[in-house]
């Protein structure tokens, strides 16, 4: 079981060190969303992220996407942290005060 764990907080420290993070006071669960077409909308940080399963859904708006607020946080000086390949966002779901780092694919981002 002690392996689990390690294994876990390896691979969480991986996704830190890929993006550039360095965590302070406050950490969130990561949410994978690798396989969505995202979007930010506004500026990194008072804009929001966009995301969905199909790049149509984005582009024409559809009612099938989600949008979550960039949660900007007094411990952190920025909010969206971009890797070679993937990009972590602090998000705000709007949903019982859940807050998530969750994690685009670079390769799928709409600018």
């Amino acid at each position: 079981m002690n392996n689990l764990i390690r294994n876990y907080n390896k691979a969480k420290q991986a996704i830190y060190d890929h993006v550039g993070f360095r965590k302070d006071w406050v950490i969130y669960p990561i949410d994978d969303c690798t396989d969505c077409w995202w979007q930010i909308i506004g500026d990194e940080k008072d804009g929001s992220v966009v995301y969905a399963e199909t790049r149509k859904d984005i582009e024409e708006s559809t009612d099938e996407y989600w949008q979550d607020d960039i949660y900007t946080q007094r411990f952190y000086k920025k909010w969206v942290y971009r890797g070679e390949k993937f990009t972590m966002i602090f998000c705000d779901s709007g949903v019982d005060g859940m807050k998530y780092f969750r994690v685009f694919d670079n390769k799928l981002e709409l600018k």
